[in-house]
């Protein structure tokens, strides 16, 4: 969208990949733009596609579009700092993972329904931003009030919570927000990638 393009942004790949990683970033200003509900069912379907494990599709979202009665529930479980910004945003949505999965006619332990779930979250945003809009996830909420507000069973896990609207044009920006509103940069991947196994001085 034009209003991205003016944005500084420090992301240049190392190795050429597909610009819709470097286009996916998490602001804080938004317009205040209603989500429509149709908008985020198809970030959903995209988050349907991702892989899990023994395909137990463990990840679980609760949504609440703002103007409805959920939106003010949803939103005081967020703490101050988080609620402050997202009060603008146009729907809010709790990622809750399934720690049992189903193998043959047994329920286990599943050891990666995070890992699955935060695939999922992935696809999640990115197809958000392929619509022109903007994910930013938060780890701060209130998870012991979370469970029983949003009456989470037993054995599941609130893995995030995201709030989804369209940024403020970069234009629209004042000076101060424009300091922060910016996708950051990230570390090389020779940090974190190893042929092999760890190095010795790791």
């Amino acid at each position: 969208m034009s209003a991205e393009t003016d944005r500084p942004s420090p992301r240049t790949p190392d190795h050429a990949i597909d610009p819709l990683f470097l286009e996916r970033w998490s602001p804080r200003a938004f317009t205040g733009e209603a989500v429509p509900e149709a908008d985020l069912k198809r970030m959903f379907e995209a988050a349907r596609w991702s892989p899990s494990s023994y395909n137990s599709q463990p990840w679980r979202f609760l949504y609440a579009l703002r103007d409805t009665p959920d939106w003010s529930v949803f939103l005081d479980l967020l703490v101050p700092g988080n609620r402050k910004w997202a009060v603008d945003t146009g729907a809010l949505v709790f990622l809750v993972s399934n720690s049992r999965m189903k193998v043959g006619d047994d329920l286990k332990p599943s050891a990666s329904h995070s890992l699955d779930a935060g695939a999922a979250s992935l696809a999640f945003a990115l197809q958000a931003n392929r619509l022109g809009w903007h994910v930013h996830g938060m780890g701060g909420f209130d998870r012991e009030r979370a469970v029983p507000t949003l009456n989470v069973p037993e054995h599941h896990r609130i893995e995030a919570a995201y709030a989804v609207g369209r940024a403020v044009p970069w234009a629209e920006l004042t000076e101060e927000q424009r300091a922060k509103e910016q996708p950051n940069a990230r570390r090389p991947i020779t940090d974190f990638v190893h042929a092999g196994g760890f190095p010795k001085d790791a």
